[in-house]
């Protein structure tokens, strides 16, 4: 695993956990943690459980004893690295958003495609629970003819102005804000459940604290400040509709200055027999509407998503013993792990990964042409 932080110590509770739950086709070795400081490295890989410490990814992927590279360091090294490992001939799992731009996310899908290893972009809220029966439930026709898809991605971490300068704030390390940050996640769960992509956007982009104290101890999305302030070069807030390529309508939203909102992935489907909805801040029950029920018992069901004939759940807990953020990495790796040992594509794929990178530069694009009524006769 390549990087060590918020989203490593993630992963790394899926790589330890999956096999232990899971009666998985091949188990997973954790051999070698890489990250740029030797130290802050060795510390890490004590603490997850990886055996050996390295701090040149160059040198991790040239391991004859390494097969999957598992990336999940900031945005503006995935490209580099991913084709790297995928010219080795490694599996590779990376985190979201795939690359910074598109040109990143064209190039690295090509270099998948044309791989002996499998590629996978870690989307890892299509494995939770509730979200996979959500897509199970509307492909079987549940809600009907899909009309309307409402998302919105609320968190609130950076509502206070002096909260330090991240990476996460860099468009240099992250390529945008809000918008590929949540957005994306947003982006992929709807095309996910509806089976529909989004082929039009239009959208805006704003940032509403320009300047920030510079990071001196940065510890998962939090820090300490220096007095040295530094400019904050990506959004705070995404906006975007857009059009799907099966006739349904999206609207989307995308914030980290929500205030009182801390993970607040909402979703909500809209058919013609129909409606399923879901928030991960109550990721352990999914909300349904059945329209086609008397109208004397009309109304939306909380589906508590426990059962073991829900997605995932059977290798758990008894019902109603509800799962956690964490639980969704471990599915993560069953999934990948099980597509590399039956030699088929694991999902989401690199090509999936472009596709949503296709929707965040429409974004952009169109923020960036948006026109400004000034309140002026013409």
């Amino acid at each position: 695993m390549i990087g060590h932080g918020f989203m490593g110590a993630a992963h790394s509770q899926g790589w330890r956990v999956a096999p232990r739950f899971f009666d998985l086709p091949a188990r997973p070795e954790m051999t070698l943690l890489v990250g740029r400081n030797a130290g802050r490295t060795e510390a890490a890989a004590q603490k997850w459980g990886w055996e050996q410490t390295e701090t040149d990814w160059r040198g991790a992927i040239a391991r004859d004893d390494v097969d999957v590279i598992d990336i999940v360091t900031p945005g503006a090294s995935h490209a580099e690295i991913a084709i790297a490992a995928l010219e080795a001939g490694k599996h590779v799992l990376c985190e979201k958003p795939l690359a910074n731009s598109l040109e990143e996310a064209e190039a690295m899908t090509a270099a998948a495609e044309g791989a002996v290893g499998s590629a996978m972009v870690g989307f890892t809220y299509r494995r939770v629970p509730a979200a996979a029966f959500a897509r199970d439930l509307v492909q079987s026709g549940a809600v009907g003819e899909i009309r309307q898809v409402r998302a919105v991605y609320l968190q609130d971490w950076l509502v206070d102005p002096e909260a330090p300068l991240t990476w996460r704030l860099q468009k240099d390390l992250a390529g945008s804000g809000a918008l590929g940050d949540l957005g994306a996640h947003a982006v992929d769960l709807a095309q996910f459940i509806t089976g529909q992509k989004i082929t039009a956007v239009s959208g805006t982009l704003n940032t509403f604290v320009h300047e920030r104290p510079l990071l001196g101890h940065g510890s998962g999305l939090a820090g300490t400040a220096t007095a040295e302030r530094g400019t904050v070069t990506v959004d705070d807030l995404a906006l975007f509709n857009s059009r799907f390529d099966g006739g349904a309508v999206g609207s989307f939203e995308a914030t980290r200055m929500s205030t009182g909102r801390k993970n607040a992935l909402r979703i909500e489907v809209a058919g013609s027999r129909g409606t399923i909805s879901f928030d991960l801040e109550k990721m352990n029950s999914l909300g349904f509407y059945d329209a086609t029920a008397p109208a004397t018992r009309q109304g939306f069901t909380d589906i508590m998503v426990t059962e073991p004939e829900h997605p995932y759940i059977s290798a758990w807990w008894p019902a109603g013993h509800m799962l956690g953020y964490e639980h969704g990495f471990s599915h993560q790796v069953k999934d990948f792990v099980e597509a590399i040992s039956e030699g088929r594509q694991p999902e989401p794929s690199f090509a999936d990964g472009l596709q949503v990178q296709r929707v965040l530069g429409g974004v952009e694009r169109s923020a960036s042409h948006e026109s400004i009524w000034t309140g002026t006769e013409s």
